[in-house]
């Protein structure tokens, strides 16, 4: 866990705020969370491969603390590359796949053929490599698979719907990926950005079963509206689309290295060393970005007039993935739009600040990772001609936080555990009676 200094007692809200972010995201980097995780050495060869936003800094963790020959390829996000000597980098394109991400994946899999049960396949998966590991079906083209994603991400589903489409609609994901592995020994080590860590939803389970069916993934189409093209619909209704199940699949080592959980760990460490107590509220929560602010400003608010559920001064921790069904052409992510309705409850209550982002330093369609709020923020962006009215009905959180100097910007960091949500409550500025 990070080494955490102690508050002197005079550090701004935002600059704790930043520095439990950073804490949380520093518990999740390959570096520390990887090399303790690594399976013995095989007697035959061994492959690497992988994907997802931090695939990239997982290879060079390997790389460093590999004893023996080591091969391989990984497929990250374009930006999100790490030099590594032995083991290719490939770059391509999240959250809406492209054809680098097809090469890329057409390249991977090249390595494991001919592959001996002497061999060993580490395969190395974090966040985005569903996006990443791009293998369109028969008849299904690069070009529908975008359009498909698009609609996905606009349409408010879960990650996990999102999800059982796309492995239904992939060569490799799904448990596709440890079919092909056989017969080496197959080693996952992972990162997890998803609510509840199920390994068959990171990155849409490449190594794992698929509990999901296609006839799940027709139906989650349907539930929300979605019309896409006659290939993907004549390709999910014939038998070939279904994934592996259990009793399909070789026995598989799975390894969850760093999860939402042990980064939210981290950041209550850094709250309770400045003199807050945390509390965290959950790792996998999920729901409209929007509807779950309402709910974290209502427990703020009780905290704030009723010491209730903990007295102030504290800090509530959240994690998962929210949604966000896009309701205009503004720009922003699920963090943003938390923060925009967020602030909107709380409505310039004093003593209250918060930060939300995304621990791969992405938020959405922009560079930064999130925002922060304080009770000023409304009023300040209100003043600069973005109320947050208009910026919630066109979803347009990043306009609304770049007017407010608000926004958070860190770069891809390399790792990804999803969401991280921090709200202070100070006592300091507290108007009971």
């Amino acid at each position: 866990m990070p080494t955490v200094e102690p508050d002197d007692g005079n550090e701004a809200p935002e600059g704790l705020l930043r520095r439990m972010f950073d804490a949380a995201v520093a518990s999740a980097q390959p570096a520390r969370c990887v090399p303790a995780a690594l399976p013995a050495r095989p007697k035959g060869r061994t492959i690497v491969i992988g994907a997802g936003k931090a695939a990239a800094a997982m290879a060079r963790a390997v790389e460093t603390h590999w004893n023996g020959p080591v091969e391989g390829l990984v497929v990250t996000r374009h930006g999100h590359g790490v030099p590594c000597d032995r083991i290719a980098v490939r770059e391509a394109g999240h959250p809406v796949p492209d054809a680098a991400g097809v090469a890329a994946t057409q390249e991977m899999l090249a390595l494991l053929d001919g592959l001996t049960e002497h061999d060993l396949v580490l395969c190395l998966i974090s966040g985005g490599g569903s996006a990443l590991l791009a293998a369109p079906p028969p008849g299904v083209t690069l070009a529908m698979l975008q359009d498909t994603n698009r609609a996905l991400l606009r349409s408010g589903a879960t990650i996990a719907q999102m999800n059982c489409v796309r492995k239904h609609l992939s060569l490799v994901a799904g448990g596709r990926l440890a079919k092909r592995a056989a017969p080496a020994q197959l080693v996952t080590l992972a990162i997890s950005d998803v609510p509840g860590d199920d390994p068959a939803i990171i990155a849409s389970g490449p190594t794992v079963a698929d509990p999901t069916t296609r006839h799940d993934a027709q139906a989650i189409i349907h539930m929300f509206g979605l019309t896409p093209p006659p290939a993907i619909v004549d390709w999910l209704a014939r038998p070939e689309s279904e994934t592996p199940k259990p009793d399909a699949l070789p026995a598989t080592d799975y390894r969850l290295v760093a999860s939402a959980q042990m980064a939210l760990d981290a950041a209550a460490e850094v709250a309770r060393n400045a003199g807050y107590t945390p509390l965290i509220l959950g790792s996998a929560i999920e729901g409209e970005a929007r509807e779950v602010a309402i709910v974290h400003a209502g427990i703020a608010q009780q905290i704030r007039r009723h010491d209730q559920p903990v007295a102030a001064p504290c800090i509530l921790l959240s994690g998962g993935e929210t949604s966000v069904t896009v309701r205009g052409e503004g720009r922003g992510g699920r963090n943003g739009e938390f923060l925009l309705a967020l602030a909107q409850a709380l409505d310039g209550a004093p003593g209250i600040h918060a930060l939300a982002a995304d621990t791969d330093g992405i938020d959405g369609t922009e560079a930064n990772a999130g925002a922060v709020i304080g009770p000023e923020t409304l009023a300040l962006a209100q003043a600069r001609g973005f109320p947050a009215a208009r910026a919630l009905a066109t979803s347009d959180s990043y306009g609304f936080f770049e007017s407010a100097d608000a926004l958070v910007v860190t770069g891809p960091t390399h790792t990804n555990v999803n969401d991280f949500r921090a709200i202070l409550i100070d006592a300091a500025a507290d108007e009971r009676k």
